[in-house]
């Protein structure tokens, strides 16, 4: 079965509420089994526009992928990355 990824590209707004939503998100990426494959760091723009922090997330399946997005733990979670940050945020079936 094909793993799903979250891809995120984030500009942080408001750091001290990006921490708390960092905090709220373990609990649906423990429950639907989400990894961090990348979580910030250095990277280089190559082509197009870049945000300032990019974040990849494994799940098993694309349905885990789409089911911890829609979860009510992530719905929780996700009224502090709405307050903290600027977001663009897809969820990609893998190969």
């Amino acid at each position: 079965m094909a793993k799903g990824y979250w891809i995120g590209h984030i500009t942080v707004t408001d750091p001290a509420a990006y921490e708390r939503y960092k905090a709220a998100n373990a609990i649906p990426f423990d429950k639907y089994g989400g990894r961090f494959i990348v979580r910030g760091g250095r990277f280089e723009c190559l082509a197009g526009k870049a945000r300032e922090r990019h974040v990849v997330i494994e799940f098993d399946s694309f349905e885990a992928a789409l089911a911890c997005y829609n979860s009510p733990e992530y719905r929780d979670a996700q009224k502090w990355q709405t307050a903290s940050s600027d977001n663009d945020i897809i969820v990609v079936e893998g190969i």
